[in-house]
């Protein structure tokens, strides 16, 4: 009897510490986008921030291939918000950006096949492409994260776009 109740502990702590700890962001980046005029800080509301291809259409999300939010939808950008209490300290949905336009992709989302397409829906600011690069995205977890920073530039980097009046 002491040999199995031996035997039982071992295999417990075993399966117990060889379980792999997961991240909260696992499977999941995020592109941010910094919009805003030339010396200003706050982004604009009602911007309508899209993924696009090449010829400039809107990309869908087909079967989440490229999000696991908004399936068979265009991939279309949030601008992020409070979510504090009253009394609370000021705190945002999304906590690595300020009021930035963000959205959710998946850790292989193909960022160099795409690019932003930055339209004010109050006709204030001229429409502007920026084509997403890999560094764009915003990688969470620490053990994909450390291996994007090996090569190239430092990820969890916002779009900058300075919008120009109309």
């Amino acid at each position: 009897m002491k040999h199995i109740f031996s035997c039982f502990f071992f295999l417990c702590s075993f399966f117990t510490y060889s379980q792999i700890q997961h991240c909260g962001y696992d499977f999941t980046s995020y592109i941010v986008v910094n919009a805003h005029e030339n010396g200003v800080v706050a982004n604009p509301e009602d911007l309508k921030i899209t993924v696009v291809s090449e010829n400039g259409t809107a990309v869908i999300n087909v079967n989440n291939m490229y999000s696991w939010n908004k399936g068979n939808e265009p991939m279309v950008f949030t601008q992020n918000y409070l979510v504090s209490k009253a009394g609370e300290k000021e705190r945002y949905f999304f906590p690595y950006a300020k009021d930035n336009y963000f959205i959710s992709v998946t850790n292989t989302f193909p960022a160099e096949n795409f690019s932003i397409k930055v339209e004010d829906i109050n006709g204030i600011y001229k429409t502007a492409t920026i084509p997403l690069q890999s560094f764009n995205l915003y990688i969470l977890c620490s053990t994909e994260n450390q291996k994007a920073k090996m090569f190239g530039k430092r990820t969890n980097s916002p779009v900058e776009v300075i919008l120009e009046k109309e």
